[in-house]
Parts: C-alpha cells; structure tokens; sequence
C-alpha cells in the first residue's frame, strides 16, 4: 500500500476518504498512530499537572504543623493526585502505547476498529477535564481519596457538585480506557500478518493481551461501584447498612487490583523490549513470560480482598495465599530480564539506562506488595506512609521508569530523531536521585506510624526529618520532569523545523517489525515498496540479520575455497 498526500489531507490507495489537514485532521483522525499520540499526549500533559499537586502536598509536609495549605485544600489534592495518576496518566498512557505499536509490531496496516478508538480516546479525555473541573465549584474538588469509600464519600461528610463532577469524570475516563483496550484486543486477534502467529508476539504485544483482557473483565466492576456510590449520595439509606458499604469496597477492589497490573504489563514489556535490544540477544524466556502474563493475569483477580484485611471482612488465609502465588510469574518475568541482560554486549544508552532502574526498583515494589499482602504485617502498616511508598515503588520507581525507557527507544521511530542523549542522561540521574530520596523514607515514616492522607503532624512525632527528606527528593523530581520536557520541547521543535538530524529507520538495531518501516511510519503503517520479512519468530528482524549474516559467512568460506 502506498500513501499518497494532497494539500487538504492524505488518501491511501485502497480508495479511502481524504483525511482533513492541520488540527481537524487530528481531532478526527483515523489513524491509529495519531490516536496513539494523541492518548500518550493527553497522559502527558496530565502527568504534568498532578505532579505539581505532589509537590505542593510535600510542601506541606516539610516541617511539622506547617500551614501552607488548608487542610481541606490538601484532602481534595491528594484525591486527585491519586486517581488522575491511575485513572488519567498510567493506565492512558499504557493503552496509548499499545494503540500506537500493537498494529505496527504485527504488521497490520490499521487498528481494528478505529472510529470506536477515537471516541474511546475523547471519553477518556473529557473525563479527566470533568474530574479537574471540581476545583472550580464552591466546595472545592473531592476530597475522599482515589477508592472514596462510603460514608465518608457520601452526600453528608462530602457535599458539593466536586464529587458528583470526580465520578462522573471517572466514570468517563475508564469507560475510554475499557473501549481503547478492547480495540487493542481486537487488533491482536484479527488482525496479525501472515505468520505471525500467537507464539509469534512480541513481548509487549503480550503485556497488551493480559492488560487488555483485564481492563475488559475487571474495569467494569468500578462502573459498577460508581453508579452505587452515586446512588448512595442520591440516597444516604443506601450505605445504611454495613452490606452495602463494605460490599462497595469488594467491587471497587475487584477493579482495584488488576488495574495496577494494567499499569505494571505494558511498562514491563518495553523494559523487556529494551533489554534485548541493548544487550545484543534474543529475550530470555520468551514463551515462560508469555504465559506468566496470562497466569498473573488470572490471579490478578483473586487478590482483591488483601486490600480489606483491616475491614475484618475477608477470607484472610485465602487472599493472603493467592496473593504470595504471584510470587511465582512475577519471578519467571524477572529471571527473563536478568537471563537476558546477562552475558549480553550492554549498551548503556538512554532507554537501557531506565530499563536496568527499573528491575531493582520494581523489585522493592513487588517485595512490599507480598509483605502487605499478609495479613500479620498489613495490620500493622495499613493506611500508613509505608503503603504510600510502597504504591509509588511500584507506580513511579517501577513503571514511571519503564514509561520513560518506552518513550526514549520508541521516540526515534514516532518522529525520525533521537531524543538528546545527554540530557536524557541528566533526566535519567535525576529521577533516580529524586525517587530514592522522595519514597525511601516513607517505608520508615510507616512503620514509625505516621498515617497516610494527614496534612500536618506534630513535632514531637519525630517524622519531621524524614519528612524534610521526601520533600527535597520531591525537589530532584521537579527538576527532573523539567530537563525532561526541555528535551522533548526542544527536539519537537527542531523536528517542525526540520533541523533534527535523521535517526535512520532502526537506530537502535532492534528485533521487532515496527523497526522495518520508516520512521515516521506511513498512513498504512508498510508501503508497497518494503515488503515485511518473513516472520518465524517473535524477533523477526534479528532473525533476518542472522540469516543475512549466515549468509555472509557461506559466501566468504565459499570464494576462499
């Protein structure tokens, strides 16, 4: 297929309507690359104005009995502090990857179902415009944390239209993500090219298999406790009785769980992408991290009940079993990584330098998952500053880094330049700097008692130095997100301006089929012109260099005979 341009838009050669040109063209495109952009984008600018409400949550916890904010203002900050980073900025920009790479890495010229996609995509943005938007009524934002648990999420202890605004604008935002991951899903089933079979995927064609199918399966059910909790805000008799209020937190943890492996699958497979590539092998343990993604999958939605062990509501020997089982793929994912990496011919550049952080980082993450999945120790931390650090081991120290690996190795093939690597470089010992110091101490300042969602805290508590720590690590945050967006800004530019220097269409020498179209790749994703190799495993391009290099050999032993 073959792309031709007109000055009022673009019309493949399969007869297809001409595309609008400039900003209408990408508000209504078709193109799953641009829908692609556009969710990780959106993510982005996302990202962005939730981290500056961290900060000011740090300030605030500087020093002891600090008054830089209310503690009313600091309630509806940490709420959407926390659900825009799930419900807006990691789950987003996992399935704004996928959107982007899936029908690229399967060698399919188009998404599925494109037009549902798209509305997908304005769903999902309205409705964080729709949470944001509670900032603006007289009673302020929400104000109940990102699960809101009723009573205190009801009419009488959280009145104002910022409430009903925060469910409507979740409910928006993860129906988008459910009609995006859907889409995803679809494409990975039908749409494949000749040869690719299942056990043909590429690691992170995988990661967005078990996401999808646990965005499909358990995202719903937060549909579910929304309109409940809207109900009981209509009315308060509903959370009457204890049924209704503890069966609240049963649905909303049923999607509570799976959506951190939703936010953990796709991070974790550009990590795995990016470590074949720098390391100069195939990935270690393809076909057992396959099948581990499915297993975690599964068990991702039994586990749902360790987050209640307090409540005195749960099977407490059974989520406590099911949840020290995962134990069991996430260890075939992390021997993957580290069978990969070893022996291997490392090369540290950028996206290689985030995918090694990742794998410690995550690990402490994961290791504080299964210690507060029991209940012994869950007694003692819950709704501490040790489950903050705990979730930001996992969300930020593991998958925020693997969001940045994703970005620097997939920039070159988005816009056909690599992004500065120097400052790439600062960006990436910044942010390691800034995640150690920020949530390092919390684990302490947990497990010396200092609760979770408290504006201020006395003095003769003892947590002010600790404090004073996480609020300088907040600092090397700052700075970090500022070098980084300098580095995108800047190399944008010079891409609109044409001045970037090409990267050429596989800078990396990477494994997988979105490297062998140019980059930026077409409206059709493969022209006419550059026949996809043939594909007889999940990294058909390293087997194309080792058949050519083969090859090579033959020829040279052959003219020397």
């Amino acid at each position: 297929m073959t792309v031709a341009s007109s000055a009022t838009g673009q019309r493949d050669d399969a007869g297809g309507r001409v595309a609008p040109s400039g900003w209408l063209g990408w508000v209504s495109t078709t193109d799953h690359k641009r829908i692609g952009l556009l969710t990780v984008g959106t993510s982005l600018l996302y990202m962005l104005v939730i981290g500056v409400f961290a900060l000011l949550m740090r300030a605030q916890l500087t020093q002891p009995q600090e008054h830089f904010l209310s503690p009313h203002l600091y309630d509806q900050l940490f709420t959407i502090h926390g659900s825009g980073m799930i419900y807006l900025v990691m789950t987003p920009f996992a399935l704004g990857m996928g959107i982007y790479l899936v029908p690229l890495q399967i060698g399919a010229p188009a998404l599925a179902i494109p037009r549902l996609t798209l509305l997908g995509y304005w769903i999902y943005a309205l409705g964080g415009l729709t949470m944001l938007a509670g900032f603006a009524t007289p009673e302020g934002a929400h104000a109940s944390g990102w699960f809101s648990y009723p009573p205190l999420a009801d009419s009488q202890y959280s009145p104002g239209a910022g409430s009903d605004l925060w469910i409507a604008g979740v409910f928006l935002a993860v129906t988008g993500s459910i009609v995006m991951g859907w889409a995803v899903l679809w494409t990975v089933l039908r749409r494949r090219t000749r040869g690719m079979t299942m056990l043909r995927l590429p690691v992170f064609c995988w990661s967005m298999v078990a996401s999808c199918l646990m965005v499909i399966g358990a995202f719903p059910a937060l549909l579910a406790a929304l309109v409940l909790l809207a109900a009981g805000r209509t009315d308060p008799s509903v959370f009457a009785s204890n049924t209704w209020t503890i069966g609240y937190q049963h649905i909303f943890w049923f999607y509570g769980h799976p959506v951190v492996y939703v936010m953990f699958f796709p991070y974790l497979a550009a990590v795995a992408e990016v470590l074949a590539v720098f390391s100069g092998r195939r990935f270690f343990g393809y076909k057992g991290t396959a099948l581990s993604l499915l297993l975690f999958a599964a068990l991702s939605m039994s586990v749902w009940g360790h987050h209640m062990f307090a409540t005195g509501q749960a099977a407490n020997d059974y989520y406590s079993l099911t949840s020290i089982a995962l134990l069991v793929p996430a260890g075939i994912e992390y021997f993957g990584m580290l069978g990969t990496i070893l022996g291997g011919r490392l090369r540290l550049r950028t996206p290689m330098l985030f995918a090694l952080a990742f794998i410690p980082q995550f690990l402490i993450g994961g290791l504080t998952g299964i210690m507060v999945g029991t209940p012994v120790i869950d007694y003692h931390v819950t709704d501490s500053y040790f489950i903050v650090a705990h979730l930001h081991y996992v969300l930020f120290a593991g998958s925020a880094f693997g969001l940045f690996a994703a970005v620097y190795y997939w920039f070159p093939k988005v816009t056909g330049t690599l992004l500065e690597e120097r400052t790439g470089r600062l960006h990436f010992w910044l942010l390691v700097i800034g995640t150690n110091l920020t949530f390092l101490p919390m684990f302490a300042l947990g497990y010396l008692g200092m609760p979770r969602r408290v504006a201020t805290y006395a003095s003769f508590d003892g947590f002010g130095l600790l404090n004073l720590l996480s609020s300088i690590g907040a600092a090397f945050l700052a700075a970090a997100m500022l070098v980084f967006v300098v580095n995108l800004l800047g190399t944008l530019r010079r891409v609109s301006r044409g001045r970037a220097a090409p990267a050429g269409d596989n800078p990396w020498q990477a494994h997988t089929l979105e490297w062998a179209t140019p980059s930026p790749p077409p409206r059709l994703n493969f022209p006419a012109d550059r026949p996809l190799p043939p594909v007889t495993s999940f990294a058909p391009l390293l087997d194309l260099r080792e058949r050519e290099a083969r090859q090579a050999s033959a020829a040279t032993r052959g003219s020397d005979t």
